[in-house]
């Protein structure tokens, strides 16, 4: 007993507190995301991440003007001073010697960044021999990137005139070589290494003339006169990238214990430099042993990651790579970090130079400029990192122990996981997003990199491209070839996000077999369905649109693997298991054809009667594009055709309106392969819509029950979200929204046409259906409304060409019904459907003697028919308590039903009222029953009640309605009021006395509003409303000031219900709902479980 009471989860609750737990568990209706959400895909972001202009450095130019062991005559250097050249003392041999060797040095510094460029040395050189070799290696690189590096440490400093110096043939004279004829020589694009002192001065005269050059150009352009008029447009040099040691009026630092190249060191050695530079700092004297000599002795390579060198190559890369990213714009991080290989290690490496030259009151410059990043607090993560190796290194080296690793990584990984855990919402985004990248490279941190990487993806686009911009796409692309099981749930994670954002990558995917691993992942049985599912979207988007892609899975065998899915438990994996079905063979015939060996239509066949409405529209779309290939036609593959749109077209009263958009799409793949039989099938139709002048409720006798909308007195309707371009406001849409006779017997399902990450239904259809231009149809609301009835109640067998019963015949019919859906945009996209083919029959010259068929017609006056009823009086919908009133109403505190002494305008039978009878006996109950769950909210409103007022006839509200109404609803737990008229629906505070909103059903104008029905009283309000064809339509955003009303579904309650114009009150459809389902009642029948879209 003990234990029974601790488990009781209202243990403890007075009476209050438990009916608010239990109002708080009611279930809601209509708030899945296809009702709250609109449906449509993610909007194609610009991506800037792939580098349309990617290059690569080809050819290096090294020009060495050191003149060893003469100084230039303007620079006093000290002594002792900085002598090493490319780590050589040139005095320690000849000089001629000691130029060679330096040359050779410096090209071996070079070719550890790019080993595959083009070098060519310049020692000492002559203008002529500048030229030479400038205009040979751009001859050479056509448009690919080359290098040009100047050290100047053996000839005068640049001059204000842009100019640098060289020699003379005898070496007896300096010789100034101009920046302008060196822009000439390089040509564009290039890049620019300048280490002398007052460096600054050429990357300014540089400009100067780069500038100069445009200027000419543009003259050039006015006067073909000119002498560069005749010449072809040179590159522009404003994209030439520089590096100089110093600012204009600095000199190069000549500290005895750097190099006199230091600025060359930290481009070309950053790691020896840094060291040399650590070991030079006070903070040294913390790790004792270390030496300068000792340094040179770190054991490892620098391509070598497990070895103390290669470490901290590594780190070093992690943590520059990750400044940049952080303080340069993205576009500028793109050109210089990811565009080049050899640009991305120099402006590395230029970091780095900043940081040790500003030490000694040097401060590099670049162009295009960088911001100041010496301070930059990761540079204290370097250092630290340093620290630690070098702390190891007596041991090391004298003891052989062995190295332990550095927790660099370890540490800024769990520094982003923090970010992920415990950041706020606006913040900046984590600045170790450059080292999680690198350390995807190392297995030991690989799958927690992972890990927090598709935590970082799933929050949003932003995220994806933002990881997309450092770097992230070779990495994760190299991943696809790891053959570990432990990757596979993360890889599959990541990959569905980026393709969810960028779908390009399909072609990398399917260009290094990538699309082979997601194959093995599909078929994978132990693999989890959350993940098959997202494999199954990845697979989808490689295959959509994309031929190469269609073939490569094919191959694959990826149709046989997702049929085998097919009826898994998972709903979304069935979903996009169909989707990926419809995109394979989308507009190819092959696998199509292996689609019909393997008989996967009538496989899908299944998922017509799924459950789920999503996955109903998957396999909609699925054989929507089944049928929807351009190749030649065969009888078999007709035969098929015929089958399936047999089978989709049993989807005709789908409560869910998605799927009956995808139906409408489906259906008019096959509109679009036989055209010429539907334009058959449409010209008989309207041939026996002019021989058969059907009665049209549309236009009641005796006065309309619908107010004048346009007098001066009468408020306007509010607009209506949903209705675009609603006609039901000024012309109502004349279509009665019953089929009969349609020989269709078994359920089927249909699916809403996706791209990947979208839903999209119009796209399809609107793009290959021939229709005219402009918005209006050929075939009014009114002409396809009779057509449909005149097949309802019309013999069509003796059509000669093609018969009644023929599938395009029961096709066209479907299409005519779904024009008249209460749900506008299925509507719509019928009407286009329909349109399309009236268009083709309207331009053909054999059929211009119909004019009066393509005009916007008025129904025809009604005149006695079968399932026809007259029109009551109007008086019949006089409201009691105002007589002779019929736009006002008086509301009590109770409603009083049509009794005895009430006056109906038309008798009924019997059956229909007892069937009155019981609903609304059913209704009690159902009301009662949630009364009785609402008990704390019964309590309120009895305790706001006035004392002392107890009598029924007492008026609590009494004012003028727009319409007469014909329907009221209170609400059970506000002060609102819904009264319908005919068509619209007003809503009132009956306590303020306020009108509160009005606007249109949407119903057509011969229809009325027969029931109304709150839903989600107690929490989101929706409100249902019943026409007397059996429609049903759910809104919400009512009475809201801000926002307009919106329908969140629609659908046909009942299928065989006519519109009638008889006065009762109860007539029509007169829904309930209960439990989370619908049921109805129609007139004089009983109460029947009705379609839903919950």
């Amino acid at each position: 007993m003990e234990s029974e009471m601790l488990q009781s989860p209202l243990l403890g609750l007075g009476e209050e507190d438990e009916s608010d737990l239990t109002d708080w568990n009611l279930p809601l209706a209509f708030m899945k995301k296809r009702h709250c959400e609109k449906i449509e895909g993610s909007k194609s972001l610009a991506q800037s991440w792939r580098m349309k202009d990617r290059m690569k450095t080809v050819s290096v130019a090294l020009v060495l003007c050191l003149n060893v062991g003469v100084d230039p005559p303007d620079v006093v250097k000290t002594t002792p001073c900085a002598r090493l050249e490319c780590w050589i003392d040139p005095l320690s041999m000849g000089p001629q010697k000691a130029l060679e060797t330096i040359g050779a040095n410096l090209q071996k510094q070079y070719e550890n960044w790019q080993p595959r460029a083009r070098y060519k040395q310049s020692l000492d050189p002559t203008v002529d021999e500048v030229k030479k070799l400038c205009t040979s290696l751009r001859r050479n690189a056509k448009e690919e990137r080359v290098l040009f590096h100047y050290n100047g440490h053996g000839v005068p400093r640049p001059t204000v005139n842009g100019e640098i110096w060289v020699f003379n043939k005898n070496y007896t004279q300096y010789i100034p070589l101009s920046i302008y004829d060196l822009q000439t020589w390089m040509g564009s694009p290039s890049i620019f290494v300048y280490d002398c002192s007052n460096a600054g001065l050429i990357v300014k005269s540089f400009k100067q003339f780069a500038l100069q050059r445009e200027q000419e150009l543009e003259v050039a352009a006015i006067n073909p006169n000119h002498p560069l008029a005749q010449m072809p447009l040179p590159p522009s040099m404003k994209n030439c990238i520089q590096l100089a040691a110093c600012e204009a009026n600095e000199l190069l630092p000549m500290i005895p214990d750097l190099p006199a190249d230091l600025f060359t060191s930290c481009l070309t050695t950053p790691i020896k430099i840094a060291l040399r530079w650590f070991c030079m700092q006070k903070s040294v004297r913390l790790v004792p042993g270390v030496t300068l000599d000792l340094i040179e002795k770190i054991p490892g390579r620098l391509n070598d990651r497990r070895t103390p060198l290669g470490e901290l190559n590594w780190i070093f890369t992690a943590i520059t790579d990750t400044i940049a990213w952080n303080v340069l714009p993205r576009d500028l991080f793109q050109k210089l970090f990811r565009q080049d290989l050899l640009v991305a290690s120099l402006f590395r490496n230029f970091l780095l130079a900043e940081r040790i030259m500003r030490s000694y009151n040097c401060t590099p410059v670049s162009s295009p400029r960088l911001p100041p990043t010496y301070m930059h607090a990761m540079w204290q993560a370097w250092d630290l990192a340093v620290d630690i190796c070098l702390s190891q290194l007596p041991t090391i080296i004298e003891e052989g122990t062995a190295f332990r690793h550095s927790p660099f990584f370890a540490e800024q990984l769990t520094a982003f996981q923090v970010w992920l855990t415990m950041g706020v919402e606006n913040r900046n985004p984590p600045e170790q997003l450059p080292i999680v990248l690198q350390v995807l490279l190392s297995q030991v941190h690989r799958l927690r990199a992972l890990d927090l990487l598709g935590r970082f993806l799933d929050l949003g686009p932003w995220a994806v491209s933002l990881a997309l911009s450092v770097g992230i796409f070779p990495y994760v692309l190299k991943l696809l070839q790891s053959s570990a099981r432990e990757l596979r749930p993360l890889l599959v994670f990541i990959w569905a996000k980026i393709l969810a954002v960028d779908s390009s990558c399909q072609a990398d995917l399917v260009k290094d077999n990538g699309h082979k691993y997601f194959l093995s992942v599909l078929a994978d049985p132990y693999m989890p369905a959350e993940h098959r599912t997202m494999t199954a979207f990845i697979l989808a988007v490689i295959v959509n649109n994309y031929n190469t892609g269609q073939e490569a899975c094919l191959q694959g065998n990826l149709i046989a693997i997702c049929l085998e899915q097919l009826n898994d438990p998972h709903p979304l994996l069935r979903q996009w298991v169909a989707i990926c079905l419809g995109r394979i063979w989308q507009n190819f015939d092959s696998a199509r054809w292996c689609g019909v060996r393997d008989s996967a239509h009538e496989k899908l066949y299944s998922l017509l009667s799924d459950p789920i409405p999503e996955v109903r529209c998957a396999a909609v779309f699925a054989l929507g594009t089944f049928v929807g290939n351009s190749a030649e036609r065969t009888d078999h593959s007709t035969t098929i055709d015929h089958n399936v749109a047999m089978m989709l077209a049993q989807l005709i009263n789908d409560g869910s309106p998605m799927v009956r958009k995808e139906l409408v799409v489906a259906l008019s793949h096959l509109v679009v392969q036989y055209e010429s039989n539907f334009c058959t099938v449409a010209l008989q139709f309207i041939e026996e819509e002019k021989n058969y002048p059907l009665p049209s409720p549309a236009a009641p006798e005796g006065g309309s029950l619908t107010p004048v909308r346009d007098g001066p007195c009468t408020p306007r309707l509010r607009s209506v979200s949903s209705y675009g371009n609603i006609r039901a406001v000024t012309s109502a849409r004349s279509l009665n929204k019953s089929l009969q006779n349609l020989s269709l017997t078994e359920e089927t399902g249909s699916s809403v046409a996706f791209s990947p990450g979208n839903l999209s239904t119009s796209s399809s259809a609107s793009s290959t259906l021939g229709s005219p231009e402009n918005e209006e149809y050929i075939l009014s609301f009114e002409t396809i409304d009779k057509m449909r009835r005149v097949s309802s109640y019309s013999s069509l067998n003796s059509l000669i060409g093609v018969s009644f019963n023929s599938v395009y015949t029961q096709i066209w019919r479907v299409l005519l019904h779904l024009a008249a859906d209460p749900y506008p945009d299925v509507s719509d996209l019928a009407m286009k459907v329909l349109n399309s083919i009236a268009y083709k029959v309207s331009a053909c010259p054999a059929h211009l003697c119909l004019p009066a068929l393509w005009i916007m017609q008025t129904p025809a006056p009604p005149h006695p028919s079968p399932g026809w009823v007259p029109k009551p009086p109007s008086s019949s919908h006089l409201i009691p308590g105002v007589p002779g009133c019929p736009g006002g109403a008086t509301l009590g505190q109770s409603c009083s039903l049509p009794g005895p002494g009430r006056p109906r305008a038309s008798s009924h039978p019997v059956p229909a009222l007892a069937g009155h009878r019981k609903l609304c006996g059913t209704l009690s109950g159902l009301s009662s029953i949630q009364t009785m769950s609402h008990c704390h909210s019964r309590c309120e409103l009895s305790c706001c009640s006035p004392p002392g007022i107890s009598r029924l006839d007492d008026q609590i509200f009494l004012n003028r309605n727009p319409g007469v109404p014909s329907v009221v609803k209170f609400h059970p737990f506000t002060p609102c009021i819904a009264v319908a008229d005919k068509d619209s629906i007003c809503f009132w505070d009956w306590e303020k006395g306020e009108k509160l909103d009005y606007f249109h059903n949407g119903n057509p104008r011969y229809t009325r509003i027969t029931a109304m029905e709150y839903l989600n009283g107690q929490d989101c309000s929706l409100l249902l409303t019943a026409t007397d064809d059996g429609a049903i339509r759910v809104w919400k955003n009512f009475a809201d000031l801000e926002k307009n009303p919106e329908m969140v579904t629609a659908w046909q309650g009942l299928s065989d219900m006519l519109p009638t114009t008889r006065g009762g009150v109860c007539e029509g459809l007169v829904p309930g709902w209960g439990r989370g389902c619908p049921w109805g009642v129609p007139a004089g029948a009983e109460p029947c479980a009705l379609p839903t879209d919950s």
